[in-house]
């Protein structure tokens, strides 16, 4: 009599076998053809009029896959690996195919520096049903199917055998339309980042790599000779700046600077200067925020310097002024490490937190409480959450509701273009609130104090322009609509004399110089009276339009020769 089989058993009867080099095959092939729509979907436009170069391109890129894939189907490594490479390029093109996001070094920062709030926004119903399709599904079959193996000299040669034919037919391939690829990927810069799960994998290790070699970093000091000159024209109350660090804002939507809905009709009342032509350091907030508040300019901005030197905050500590930094977003990203700093973002005031997150009128209590207690010389940051998506709706409350139908999800994809514009519209008008808000409560206490505001964001956004949403885009081949951002500011009399400012002159030149985030560092030690060897006036904006005496008063001091 036999014994009857046990379930595994049986269950194990019905697992198919399959070569290692059928499992590549099989692997690739899926990354090339179900993960890579955005890929293809770009060259298929961008080479429409050459059809015979697409069909070699799908040949080329499919065999490099599977010479890649090859390279890793050894036994014990074969499913850990395949089953990675399916889950980041099924996790990456839903954001690819989806929101045209490109999934970088600095995406994938701005990925682990998120905030469990801001993340469970992006998990949406329809984020699950393609992750169980595209992640969940193929993960379980690389998992059910039985490898069959074969000894290792056999294997080392079948592999090496197929991965040079798959190279070399990649090589022919590529070379025999190289002209038309060069040119697609000289023209469109794009295109490469968007291969998937290259792109994201690449991104990946440089992260890692680079967050590795940043634990070693030693801050050097920055304008330690810092001090602050006297305020001109007998000014002696406390002079005090409020910087609002904008969050995802973009100047396209601005009415101060032409756009034609009513997007700030608070400010507009308000004796503000916009600077209409203003660019940003980066596309997202990782990069932004830090570059803003350093010394270096975009060109000779990196992280890494970033983290090796202080910033502005700093400088304007060394010169004796008070300063704090106030959170309603995902962190200072290093900029307030020395100083110090308050985390609203995880408050619970029902008025104005709800699902983990703060509308920006979280500041004012606390704003006002503050400058009743201002006795020096001070600068305040204000880090906002703006209008962060995909979730706009949220940013704003039922008051501000203005532009409808307004999207009100996260799911981009269920809202027309124009429900998603409604509702970015209303952040930015609830934005322009927010600034009109803080303006009024510094001018209530310019009996006291002589109050300034800048406001400046850290980056654009896209809202479907181009099939682009969201931010992020790497700055090579950003739209406009990421990187063309609001920057204004407001200051009381006092404050406009306490550091000898033509009001006149600066009004006409910020409608007609182009100004970035290279310039706020100079302009707010400007503004605050700052004499520091670090100071270039050529940056700041307002050293232009100040008088003989302010202009000399906040220069740095020269050394003389003897």
């Amino acid at each position: 009599m036999h014994d009857k089989p046990s379930t595994w058993t049986v269950i194990q009867r019905f697992r198919p076998r399959v070569g290692s080099i059928q499992l590549s095959a099989l692997t690739a092939l899926y990354l090339v053809v179900f993960t890579n729509q955005t890929f293809w979907g770009k060259i298929n436009l961008y080479l429409a009029a050459y059809p015979l170069a697409v069909a070699t391109l799908y040949l080329a890129i499919s065999c490099l896959f599977f010479g890649l894939v090859t390279m890793f189907s050894v036994k014990y490594l074969t499913k850990p690996f395949f089953i990675v490479l399916v889950v980041v390029a099924g996790v990456s093109s839903w954001f690819t195919d989806r929101f045209g996001v490109v999934i970088d070094s600095d995406m994938v920062r701005n990925a682990f520096e998120t905030t469990p709030a801001e993340a469970g926004h992006l998990l949406t119903p329809a984020f699950a049903w393609h992750l169980a399709l595209y992640v969940l599904l193929p993960v379980v079959a690389i998992i059910w199917v039985r490898i069959v193996h074969h000894p290792f000299g056999h294997k080392l040669m079948r592999n090496s055998v197929a991965i040079t034919v798959s190279f070399l037919v990649f090589g022919i391939a590529g070379f025999s339309h190289s002209k038309t690829f060069v040119t697609a990927i000289r023209q469109h810069k794009d295109l490469v980042k968007t291969l998937n799960p290259i792109t994201p994998l690449s991104g990946t290790m440089k992260y890692l790599m680079q967050t590795g070699a940043e634990q070693e970093i030693v801050v050097a000091p920055l304008g330690t000779d810092a001090t602050v000159r006297p305020a001109i024209d007998g000014i002696r109350k406390p002079r005090v700046t409020v910087i609002v660090a904008g969050e995802t804002a973009r100047a396209a939507n601005f009415a101060l600077g032409g756009y034609g809905r009513d997007t700030n009709p608070e400010l507009a009342r308000r004796d503000i200067v916009y600077f209409a032509h203003t660019t940003s350091c980066g596309t997202a907030t990782a990069t932004s925020i830090p570059c803003m508040f350093s010394n270096l300019t975009r060109s000779s901005y990196s992280h890494r310097k970033s983290l090796e030197n202080e910033n502005l905050v700093d400088v304007l500590s060394h010169a004796g002024i008070q300063v704090e930094w106030w959170d309603n977003n995902t962190g200072s990203k290093g900029v307030a490490d020395r100083i110090r700093y308050v985390d609203l973002a995880t408050s619970t005031d029902p008025r104005f937190c709800r699902l983990g997150e703060c509308q920006d009128a979280i500041f004012f209590d606390k704003l006002d409480a503050w400058l009743d207690n201002v006795d020096k010389d001070s600068v305040l940051v204000l880090h906002q959450l703006g209008s962060h998506g995909p979730t706009y709706y949220l940013r704003y409350p039922e008051d501000y509701r203005r532009f409808t139908p307004d999207c009100r999800t996260a799911e981009l994809g269920d809202c027309l273009d124009s429900e998603i514009l409604n509702a970015y519209d209303n952040t930015i008008l609830y934005t322009d609130h927010v600034l009109s808000v803080i303006i009024d409560k510094l001018a209530a206490h310019s009996q006291k104090l002589a109050g300034a505001m800048l406001y400046m964001s850290d980056h654009g956004e896209s809202l479907g322009e181009n099939g682009l949403y969201l931010h992020g885009t790497p700055y090579l081949f950003a739209p406009d609509t990421q990187t063309h951002v609001p920057f204004l500011t407001w200051m009381d009399p006092d404050f406009a004399a306490s550091f000898g400012v033509d009001r006149a002159c600066l009004t006409q030149r910020a409608r007609a110089d182009a100004y970035s985030h290279d310039n706020l560092f100079h302009s707010v030690l400007g503004m605050m009276n700052v004499s520091t060897s670090v100071y270039d006036p050529q940056l700041d904006v307002f050293a232009a339009c100040k008088r003989t005496e302010a202009s000399s008063a906040t220069r740095p001091i020269e050394k003389r020769s003897t």
